[in-house]
């Protein structure tokens, strides 16, 4: 018997919206099955909608995604899209390293600001001290 997964389910597990779950399948990411007017996810769906919201965190459009997912789809003597894909993830890859870099860049200027801020506020406070013993 395979699992089954309602929507409230899989939004529960995957920490998303329920209308999150439903914008990708207008989108055609996911294609639930139904029972009734109840949409039934299956596992395929679930592991689907993993790799969506993967792809949304790394940065990754739909389009690119819709892409990704067809490649799981798609006929493995189709090495054209698998090469498109290793394209667009080393292009994606490379932005990514490039925006850590910045970040990494930043978070060394702030810290030092903070501790340019910390250090005047402690010879302040001290300034402040000797101010009020005399």
């Amino acid at each position: 018997m395979r699992k089954l997964y309602a929507v409230s389910q899989l939004a529960s597990e995957l920490a998303v919206t329920a209308r999150s779950i439903r914008f990708y399948e207008d989108k055609g990411l996911i294609s639930p099955e139904r029972a009734g007017a109840t949409r039934v996810f299956t596992a395929r769906d679930r592991a689907r909608l993993i790799l969506i919201l993967r792809g949304k965190r790394l940065g990754f459009s739909l389009k690119e995604i819709r892409d990704w997912l067809d490649l799981y789809d798609a006929d493995p003597s189709q090495t054209a899209q698998t090469r498109v894909l290793l394209e667009k993830i080393d292009k994606r890859t490379a932005q990514l390293e490039s925006q850590k870099r910045d970040i990494e860049a930043t978070l060394t200027e702030l810290r030092e600001i903070q501790r340019q801020a910390t250090d005047h506020l402690s010879r302040t406070a001290e300034t402040s001290k000797r101010k009020s013993k005399q």
